[in-house]
């Protein structure tokens, strides 16, 4: 089969297409055969050496946790009901997602609901999960008035919808004109753009009199400093990434001074989450297939290009949920 490989930790440039032996799986295992990847901001940490809380994975490998295709082989203690189901499923550590075939573990196996096609399965397996993770925190109500930050990203996108459908007004931050434009398109109740310097005056002046009472920010940095302090007294800031490449400077001076309260959705919280992934992740699905939200898939490359999907994330030039199709 055909698979992405990386034999060192680096750049896009690390990110190879190699010849290689298809696997066959083993006890507890299914083999799928790939139709969508999903590529995510934490596989270009990962390529880079840097995991964070997650493990270190041992080189060489394939990349990719998000993967949607069809059971096409089962180990020797599977049912062979499993037999060409379209499945998805998030492979977690062992990766191995940016290839024409994988194996999952059948524990980690969700069926696609059938109004979902592979890449709207992909997209809900991984970002998907983590939005319900936020909006579990979050908790948005009709009387809010949110922002979210990265609001053309694949969560970004996906936040917008869930805060609206609960009758929140909704500010989206996005970086550039076009993806403004596609925070409007989405049903924000504003957008703005992050880039230009007086961004955040622009949002007092959308929001008026009224505080703002939630943030969602998955930008951290001074763009994520300056989110924080446009909160109002008993504002919530929910944190969710730092795709500027630095955290939010924050203090407890900030809690204290302002009033407001301050967590993350992500990193340790999600990964030691009481009732694991898998009840997100359902959610996750469900929530697409009964249309409560609908993922965005703003760029499909094919396998061979892995490094310019990476390099459409690390740019912050990608929108909605990018992913590879084998």
């Amino acid at each position: 089969m055909r698979a992405i490989r990386q034999h060192a930790f680096g750049g896009p440039d690390e990110l190879r297409l190699e010849q290689v032996t298809d696997p066959h799986p083993a006890a507890g295992q299914v083999r799928i055969r790939i139709e969508s990847a999903g590529v995510h901001l934490l596989d270009t940490v990962i390529r880079r050496g840097e995991a964070g809380p997650r493990a270190m994975p041992t080189l060489p490998m394939t990349p990719g946790r998000e993967t949607a295709g069809v059971i096409d082989e089962i180990g020797p203690d599977v049912a062979e009901r499993w037999l060409g189901r379209l499945v998805v499923a998030d492979l977690g550590l062992a990766s191995g997602g940016y290839a024409e075939l994988a194996l999952a573990p059948l524990e980690s196996v969700h069926d696609v609901p059938t109004a979902l096609d592979a890449d709207q399965a992909v997209a809900m397996i991984g970002t998907g999960r983590t939005t319900m993770a936020i909006l579990e925190l979050a908790a948005p109500r009709a009387e809010d008035v949110v922002v979210i930050t990265a609001a053309a990203g694949g969560i970004g996108t996906l936040l917008i919808q869930a805060a609206r459908a609960v009758g929140a007004t909704v500010i989206g931050a996005a970086g550039g004109q076009q993806k403004v434009s596609l925070v409007k398109d989405l049903g924000a109740t504003n957008a703005v753009d992050y880039l230009q310097p007086q961004w955040a005056n622009t949002v007092r002046g959308a929001v008026g009199d009224r505080p703002v009472t939630l943030a969602l920010d998955g930008v951290g940095g001074k763009i994520g400093r300056d989110t924080l302090e446009l909160l109002g007294t008993a504002g919530r800031l929910v944190m969710f990434g730092s795709s500027s490449g630095t955290l939010t400077e924050l203090s407890a001076a900030d809690i204290y001074s302002r009033g407001i309260t301050i967590s993350a959705a992500i990193g340790k919280r999600i990964l030691q989450r009481p009732g694991g992934l898998r009840p997100l992740e359902h959610d996750a699905l469900q929530a697409a297939a009964e249309g409560r939200l609908a993922p965005l898939i703003g760029q499909r490359f094919a396998l061979a290009d892995a490094p310019a999907a990476h390099q459409a994330i690390e740019s912050r030039t990608a929108t909605g949920k990018t992913v590879l199709r084998p």
